[in-house]
């Protein structure tokens, strides 16, 4: 769990620098995760990373029943489950506003580190999906929300990603089982990251290297 814990801190961190940068310009460009703008997706994002807090100090589950790949199921993306993830970013975007934004991130993640430093490592949680999950778990996929999440914000800002390394080794060891990549396909951790999660496209050559070995990876919704 202490890498997991060092990529979570480490990529919120960087991404508390980017939103101390941005100015009202940039937080009402549009994204990818339409209808969210800027100012909606961080919304989400610190929503995201602060509901380790409340879990922690709800009573916790017998056994985890649901790893991190079996978090991102089909279930948490039924048109259902993503109307409800929409409109829960446009509200959070609307309650913190534009001039706390940075600061509400930057507290909540520093909220979750504590709280996780204070758990005991084998802590069970309930995620408000209702899975029953080991803390560790949990928290990989809070890696996903930030570092994914971080790509389409810096798509919508022009600007180079940020994803840093530990992220980059969490995330992609998620979405592969910890696999490796065929040798042909000759992609870095950012690029698998992209193109496993729909951010970049496949080119007929890649998919032909991907068929051929077999490759697969955890699919899950924008």
């Amino acid at each position: 769990m202490r890498s997991v814990r060092a990529a979570f801190s480490a990529e919120c961190r960087r991404l508390s620098e980017i939103l101390t940068e941005l100015t009202d310009d940039d937080l009402v460009r549009p994204t990818d995760c339409p209808p969210w703008n800027v100012q909606d997706l961080i919304a989400h994002i610190r929503t995201g990373v602060g509901r380790l807090t409340d879990m922690r100090a709800a009573p916790a589950p017998p056994r985890a029943e649901v790893d991190a790949a079996g978090y991102f199921g089909t279930a948490k993306f039924t048109a259902e489950v993503d109307a409800d993830r929409i409109a829960g970013g446009q509200r959070e975007a609307l309650r913190v506003g534009r001039a706390a934004l940075a600061t509400e991130f930057d507290r909540a993640w520093r909220a979750t580190e504590a709280a996780i430093a204070a758990a005991p490592p084998d802590r069970v949680v309930r995620t408000r999906h209702g899975d029953a999950m080991r803390l560790g778990e949990f928290l990989r996929t809070r890696v996903v929300e930030v570092g994914v999440h971080g790509l389409d914000l810096a798509d919508a800002l022009g600007r180079p990603p940020w994803i840093t390394p530990p992220a980059a080794v969490v995330i992609g060891d998620l979405l592969t089982g910890g696999r490796p990549t065929p040798a042909g396909l000759s992609w870095d951790r950012l690029t698998l990251i992209r193109k496993a999660t729909g951010r970049a496209v496949l080119t007929a050559p890649e998919r032909t290297v991907i068929d051929a070995a077999g490759f697969r990876w955890l699919a899950f919704g924008r």
